[in-house]
């Protein structure tokens, strides 16, 4: 049971990291990536915990926050691509500037 706390231990690194990312940076592509890593994270925990489950609810939910990762991306990746063509650029804050 004392390998749990490593997988812990590696995926509140990896929430913290994607959390930094998502605040700190202003490019739209790289609050993408911190939201993705935010969720790998989220499934390191889920398959870290349904280890010791038999009923395989955890690996479950994983497969289904993978498939909700991926379809973000690509709503997400469509929405950058409208923006840039309708402000010509991808950084947060011009874009909320360019509103006024």
């Amino acid at each position: 049971m004392a390998y749990i706390s490593y997988y812990l231990l590696t995926s509140a690194l990896l929430f913290s990291i994607g959390l930094g990312i998502v605040v700190t940076k202003r490019n739209i592509i790289m609050v993408l990536m911190g939201i993705e890593l935010m969720l790998n994270a989220v499934n390191l925990n889920l398959v870290a915990f349904s280890k010791n489950d038999p009923s395989l609810q955890g690996q479950l939910f994983a497969i289904f926050v993978i498939v909700v990762a991926a379809s973000e991306v690509v709503v997400g990746l469509s929405i950058v691509l409208k923006a840039y063509e309708h402000f010509k650029t991808v950084n947060l804050d011009e874009i909320s500037e360019l509103k006024k």
